[in-house]
Order: C-alpha cells, then structure tokens, then sequence
C-alpha cells in the first residue's frame, strides 16, 4: 500500500479509537502532504515524495525536542518525540552503516581526499550518488572518521 493511503488509513483508525496523540501526529503528517500536492498541483503524491516530506518532518521535530530539552521543557519534547516516532514508523529503513562506509571509502578513493579538509568533496561524491538514500550528516561523520584516522 502506499505512503499515502497508508496514513488516510490509519488516521481514520485513530480517529476511531480516539487515541489523541496518534491522531495529531499523522494529522500533520496528512497536512504536509496536503501542502506538497498544492506546491506541484498533483492529487496524490509519490511514495519517494512522501518521504522526503516525512524527512522534513523528522527533522522538525528532532530540532523542537533538542530546543525543549534545552529549554526545560520536557512536557513538550515528549509531546514531540511521540510525534517523532509516529513519522519515523513510516520512513524506510535506510542503508546499513556497513553500506555507508563503502560509499564513502569509494568516494574517498575516487577523489584522493587525504586530509579532513577534503570532507565536503567526499560527501559531495556520496550525495550525488545516493540522493535520498542516506543522511548527509551520517556521511559527513563517516568521512571524517575515516580521513582521521
């Protein structure tokens, strides 16, 4: 089943079992897909175009409980990590660390990188390669360990 319907379906179950939480969070699930149809005028969109707009979700939210963390609020980052853990209940799984330390060492090969000056060419080799498939923070991670050490 699609993205897609997957959420209509399970935020009509929420609705039914009245589970709040649940229902708020793929309420603005439902609502960034909405937005997105609008922006390019489609009425449904793609399971890789519903990703990428639960990406920007989970990164939304991950930043709001770093901020309420910080902020001494922790009523509220628990509010957003439930949110957060509905969204990524429905991102795929990505790459295997394993996966990710061959792309890079490819890319670290290909471009001669040495030092970790040359980390944004590395991971600029692995992004163009994999778009969407792996988190540019996890590459550059991955990058500067290896050219470290």
């Amino acid at each position: 089943m699609p993205i897609y319907d997957a959420i209509n379906e399970q935020l009509k179950d929420a609705m039914r079992a009245k589970d709040a939480g649940r229902l708020a969070a793929l309420r603005g699930i439902r609502s960034a897909f909405i937005l997105a149809m609008k922006q390019d005028g489609s009425t449904t969109l793609t399971d890789a175009a519903c990703v990428d707009a639960l990406k920007r979700l989970a990164k939304q939210r991950r930043e709001s409980v770093d901020a309420y963390t910080a902020g001494g609020r922790p009523e509220l980052a628990e509010s957003e990590a439930a949110e957060l853990a509905v969204i990524e209940s429905f991102i795929p799984a990505g790459p295997s660390d394993e996966a990710v330390r061959g792309w890079v060492q490819e890319a670290i090969a290909a471009s001669g990188a040495t030092t970790a000056r040359e980390v944004p060419k590395v991971m600029g080799l692995v992004m163009k390669a994999h778009k969407g498939e792996v988190d540019g923070a996890v590459v550059r991670a991955m990058a500067e360990a290896l050219l470290q050490g």
